[in-house]
């Protein structure tokens, strides 16, 4: 039997009562857009993150493209991100007419290096985009700094870091807005897709809750333009159900990555880093090699899944080949080359990861 990426199927049996009953709950009320299920899940993870505001919309790209939105950006200003990332967010950044800037990554952590961000602050700097990515937190007391310094934004990308902490805070607490996924792969995951923009600035909120909401505070009133984005009372049921056990997930991931790290040491694999300054939760567990393909096809051989995220940085790809052209930026290239992903999810079994482990001993 194979093993996969991640088993979505597995976490729905060990929580089918509840989950079933979150769901008939709904259906019995019949409340299906901005209702009491959204409000609560809303409080809860406001509560959980530590921050005001919490505003649920339709998904993790649609909480980046409105959080920017609500903060003002557009056409002529400059954000400074990660090429190493999944395009959403740069796509995000190009929805409201700015710029996005890449700035090349830490080799050890795979997010975006301060320093480089530093001297890439221009006069038409609007913000800085970081991205937690695999579930390790940026360095975001430096990034911080950074924007303090020059009157920047700092915008999250939290995608894949829910419940990631970073100096003791969590991940979405730090920027002036923190953007979530809810896809189902993410640790925090419903059953379609989702997204939650979160923040400690009254404005920045009431902002984003027009935006998600055809630009109305009151129902037939449009006092702007906005979007059709908002978590729908089924998914924020499951949202709620899950986040009941987020941190025991998380815990569980985190066992397996270091039971991965520890067998991998003397396998021809370099395991992920952490860094020390918070706590990564292991969306994904990627390894660096130079022998991905041969390791690919041993996995392969073993029925057991693989991924490589992400194969082409951001300046690399052919929609932003007019803005980046000549661009190098070599630890993402190189990165791209040889990161791979193998099976990470809480339920994942030590037998299932010496299956795995072997067959990268093999390779």
């Amino acid at each position: 039997m194979q093993i996969p990426m991640v088993d979505l199927q597995v976490q729905y049996q060990q929580l089918k009562g509840e989950i079933d009953r979150a769901i008939a709950g709904v259906l019995d009320t019949s409340y299906f857009i901005l209702g009491p299920q959204g409000q609560a899940l809303e409080s809860e993870v406001a509560a959980y993150l530590g921050v005001k505001h919490a505003i649920g919309v339709s998904s993790g790209t649609d909480a980046l493209h409105l959080a920017l939105r609500a903060a003002g950006l557009g056409p002529g200003d400059e954000v400074i991100t990660s090429p190493f990332t999944f395009i959403a967010t740069a796509e995000a950044i190009a929805y409201v007419g700015a710029t996005p800037v890449f700035v090349d990554i830490d080799p050890r952590t795979f997010n975006l290096d301060p320093e480089l961000a530093a001297r890439a602050v221009t006069p038409k700097t609007r913000a800085i985009l970081p991205v937690h990515l695999f579930g390790q937190p940026a360095d975001l007391a430096s990034l911080k700094q950074l924007c303090a310094a020059h009157g920047l934004l700092l915008v999250e990308d939290c995608a894949q870091s829910f419940g990631a902490t970073c100096g003791g805070r969590q991940t979405g607490s730090w920027g002036a807005l923190g953007c979530f996924s809810f896809f189902p792969s993410k640790n925090l995951g419903c059953y379609g897709d989702g997204g939650m923009i979160v923040t400690d600035d009254d404005r920045l909120a009431e902002q984003v809750r027009m935006l998600r909401n055809h630009g109305s505070r009151v129902r037939y009133h449009h006092d702007i333009i906005g979007y059709n984005s908002r978590l729908d009372e089924l998914q924020a049921a499951i949202l709620r159900v899950k986040l009941r056990h987020i941190d025991r997930f998380n815990n569980q991931r985190r066992t397996n990555a270091h039971y991965y790290s520890a067998q991998l040491a003397e396998a021809g694999v370099t395991p992920p880093f952490e860094d020390g300054k918070g706590v990564h939760v292991y969306h994904q567990y990627t390894v660096l090699t130079e022998r991905r393909e041969a390791i690919q096809q041993a996995l392969t051989r073993a029925d057991c899944a693989s991924a490589v995220y992400y194969p082409i940085p951001l300046h690399r790809q052919e929609v932003f080949a007019a803005t980046c052209a000549g661009l190098s930026l070599p630890v993402s290239e190189e990165a791209a080359a040889r990161v791979l992903s193998l099976p990470i999810y809480p339920e994942l079994s030590e037998s299932q990861m010496d299956r795995v482990i072997g067959a990268i001993r093999e390779a």
